[in-house]
């Protein structure tokens, strides 16, 4: 569904979807990010409506700190609230984020990241206000350009919805944010066809009024305060497939498809860049120029090693993945989907606890059609009667499958407990040791052999794979 082009820069691109999701706005203006907080004030006295046919209220406070308060108030009292900041002012936010987080209020904070004031102070872009606040329990997105500033603020502002976790929805300062392009602008009818009035009617239900009294703020003892801290977990194992499941959805309606993590280069790169934000759209740009001058440059993650391409080719793969381990090693199963004449019979099986919690529905259902592959996969629970596929930890599957154990190399990516399991079945199988290949990417912390987090019996996994 084609829209309409406009010519607006980065921060307009924010308000558009910001403004049409809320029904409050506090602000106040930090550079580089005043412009949202600007816009959405001219819409609001101008009467432009939001998607509830009402404008937005917008209240400028004294302070950011004032700013995320009255944020954290009106999301209290079932309003659906946004705020713009960057910098020291998200800093001056960070007692609200955990507070809403805390409390699983969904709401999205649009960011222009910034500089934070140091020996001096500065208002140009790095990551590191974001980055400040990855542990109050707000999701993260990043967007590398206006138009995808757009796009991934329609999915941060629908995820929050259902998964019920706020988001901060973040792009660069100045670099994006004052960047002028001409970009596809979403328009209100598309957004409202993706919106699920349950998740909205599920969020005012909880919000205090005097019909409703419940104690908001207690005092625990550590006994069941951790308690409540685990209780959260389910709901963040949960999210990254919730944020695919409306990245998948938007690009049904835009045409742009965008996934937690994308893989940009050449299939066999011999050398990788990690990036997130403006740099992308640069560094695609010298990929493809180094590229055609024969070089072998892609940008992707994990940190470490990559799989050991030369010694899988001609062999039989069986492909292991548990939970969120399949984002790793998605790649590497679509790159022997791609060249599949490179490579023997392929197996593929793949668990997660449940049907829920399954990613990247689409492409599992091409695996499990194709011709090309033997995939299985399994959930460890069934908490209805919809799911009609194996019920099982994920080696309930190896008995369906069969392989030649010296022709054979088994790639297992997933959570730790898995693995022991897991190759305890590969070598029941007769897979020689130096045939199961495993990544210990989820023990790294630096990625490049400083920290010392991911150092297992006087080995760096990040250097030494």
């Amino acid at each position: 569904m084609p829209g309409k082009m406009v010519t607006i820069d980065g921060n307009a691109a924010a308000t558009h979807v910001a403004y049409a999701f809320s029904e409050v706005a506090a602000i106040y203006p930090i550079t580089p990010s005043s412009n949202m907080g600007e816009n959405a004030d001219e819409w609001a006295s101008q009467g432009r409506k939001n998607l509830f046919g009402r404008p937005v209220q917008v209240a400028e406070m004294q302070s950011e700190a004032g700013a995320a308060g009255a944020v954290h108030g009106s999301l209290s009292a079932g309003a659906l609230t946004t705020t713009f900041t960057a910098s020291q002012g998200l800093l001056l936010m960070i007692p609200n984020m955990y507070k809403i987080a805390g409390e699983m209020i969904p709401t999205v904070f649009h960011v222009s990241a910034r500089s934070l004031a140091c020996q001096s102070l500065s208002i140009f872009g790095d990551h590191s206000d974001v980055m400040s606040v990855r542990n109050t329990g707000f999701a993260l997105t990043a967007a590398a350009s206006i138009q995808e500033t757009m796009d991934l603020a329609l999915v941060a502002h629908l995820s929050t919805l259902k998964s019920q976790i706020p988001f901060l929805a973040f792009f660069d300062g100045f670099r994006t944010s004052h960047e002028v392009q001409k970009v596809e602008e979403i328009s209100y009818e598309a957004m409202e066809s993706l919106m699920e009035p349950e998740y909205i009617e599920r969020f005012r239900s909880r919000a205090m009024r005097p019909e409703n009294p419940f104690l908001k703020v207690g005092a625990q003892n550590p006994d069941v305060y951790f308690q409540g801290r685990e209780t959260v977990n389910k709901y963040y194992t949960a999210l990254p497939a919730i944020v695919q499941e409306y990245m998948d959805k938007v690009a049904k309606v835009t045409g742009r498809q965008y996934h937690l993590f994308d893989y940009y280069g050449a299939p066999d790169a011999d050398r990788i860049l990690i990036a997130m934000g403006s740099a992308c759209d640069t560094i695609e740009e010298t990929v493809d120029y180094l590229n055609k001058k024969g070089a072998k440059v892609g940008i992707r993650g994990p940190f470490g090693n990559g799989f050991p391409l030369d010694t899988l080719k001609g062999k039989d793969i069986l492909f292991v993945a548990g939970g969120i381990g399949l984002f790793p090693l998605r790649s590497l199963i679509n790159y022997v989907m791609d060249m599949r004449g490179d490579f023997g019979e392929v197996n593929t099986l793949f668990g997660c606890r449940s049907p829920q919690e399954r990613l990247f529905i689409g492409q599992l259902a091409e695996w499990d059609q194709s011709k090309d592959m033997c995939f299985l996969e399994t959930v460890d629970r069934v908490p209805d009667d919809e799911w009609k596929g194996n019920v099982g930890v994920i080696t309930t599957l190896f008995p369906k499958i069969s392989f030649d154990p010296k022709k054979t190399y088994a790639i297992v990516v997933g959570p730790p407990i898995m693995y022991r399991f897991v190759i305890a079945e590969c070598l029941k199988k007769g897979l020689a040791d130096d045939h199961i290949i495993m990544s210990l990417e989820r023990r790294m912390k630096c990625g490049v052999g400083k920290c010392g987090h991911c150092q297992i019996n006087g080995l760096y996994c990040c250097q030494e794979g």
